[in-house]
């Protein structure tokens, strides 16, 4: 009898066994050299991206990864944003890379539109084209609007590709970018992965991502939301600590950044308690800086959001404004891998004048992997 209750219960129990094997990712958590550096010849190979190859005076050639295929390349769309899907040969893994900037003024102007949205609303893309997104929980949240829009024009076709593979069998994608390439696929990564928490996407789905020296994507509390949602090692931002573009856009905090709970709600109270020469004085002060930060951040929200979409509306005549956040507080997202500079870097990439991007492309970053991690 005993035997009998035990062989059904197995029955039972094996298809959800199956499941839960199909279930898991063919990718594995956290940074693997080999895997990014692939990522990172995918990302410049074919890209068309911001300069001709060779990519140095070296000589230096970059070749596609022997193991990964290109699927599909979308067409030129918003800011002449573009990306490729790549299928790994062995058909369990799918690549979502998104180029960076390239020489065109529009490919800039995505850069340069950099006042903040909320991470969650709508964007009217044209007269026919509203898109709508969620990229964190938190209702803090906030995005760089230039780079939400190059998504709103990618997405269609990212959704639509991921589907396919997902139909031919292929559960795991890996997302990457370098440079702008990199700062959009934060965004897609998250936009990805609250499609699946709506059950727009497949639940079984895995996706990890490679963000190579994007600069930052949006607010503290993005930058929180994207930390968790690829928890546990799948997230992860490379940089070169040489390299200026992983530092901007420039950030400015202000005391509606911190969360409501802090000690500068309540500083009326604490400078009641002080004589009152000291309380004067650093009442004062105190408005000074709160004064000159709010200041700043309105000008920067001026100038790069109401005076960089008066551009914008040349490229894209139908887009239509949306309301800017009341924030300028930039941060890093993402697991840091940290690409440090030597004597032995400076040797073979010299700070140069003039030639700004000596540590952003792809033999800086790529010599580096192989030299710490000997891959």
């Amino acid at each position: 009898m005993m035997r009998n209750v035990l062989y059904g219960a197995m029955l039972i129990l094996l298809p959800v066994s199956s499941l839960t094997v199909r279930g898991q990712s063919v990718l594995q958590a956290g940074f693997n050299p080999s895997e990014y550096l692939a990522m990172l010849r995918i990302d410049f190979t074919g890209q068309d991206s911001l300069s001709s190859y060779p990519a140095s005076d070296s000589g230096f050639r970059i070749s596609p990864p022997k193991d990964y295929m290109r699927h599909y390349r979308s067409a030129e769309v918003g800011f002449k944003n573009c990306w490729s899907m790549w299928y790994r040969r062995d058909g369990k893994v799918a690549v979502i890379s998104i180029r960076g900037t390239i020489a065109d003024a529009a490919s800039w102007l995505a850069n340069f539109y950099a006042a903040m949205v909320p991470a969650n609303g709508m964007l009217q893309l044209s007269d026919s084209n509203l898109f709508t997104y969620q990229l964190a929980a938190d209702e803090k949240a906030m995005v760089h609007v230039g780079w939400l829009v190059s998504l709103g024009f990618l997405a269609p076709t990212m959704v639509q590709q991921i589907r396919e593979a997902y139909d031919k069998g292929i559960h795991d994608f890996i997302i990457s970018g370098h440079s702008q390439g990199g700062a959009i696929a934060f965004l897609t990564s998250s936009y990805l992965h609250y499609l699946v928490e709506k059950e727009q996407l497949p639940s079984d789905i895995a996706f990890k991502t490679y963000c190579s020296a994007g600069p930052k994507p949006g607010n503290l509390y993005y930058a929180y939301d994207f930390d968790f949602i690829t928890r546990n090692g799948w997230g992860f931002d490379v940089v070169n600590a040489a390299d200026w573009v992983p530092e901007s856009p420039f950030s400015i905090q202000t005391l509606s950044d911190f969360n409501k709970t802090n000690l500068f709600t309540n500083v009326d109270l604490i400078l009641k308690k002080q004589p009152f020469p000291a309380r004067w004085y650093l009442k004062r002060k105190y408005n000074k800086l709160r004064r000159s930060s709010h200041k700043a951040q309105e000008n920067f929200k001026s100038v790069l959001g109401d005076v960089m979409y008066r551009q914008v509306k040349k490229t894209l005549p139908q887009f239509k404004a949306p309301v800017y956040s009341d924030g300028y507080n930039y941060q890093r997202a993402g697991v840091p891998v940290v690409l440090q500079p030597d004597s032995a870097y400076y040797q073979k990439f010299p700070d140069i004048p003039g030639k700004v991007f000596q540590h952003h492309m792809f033999e800086p970053y790529y010599w580096m992997v192989k030299r710490y991690y000997g891959r």
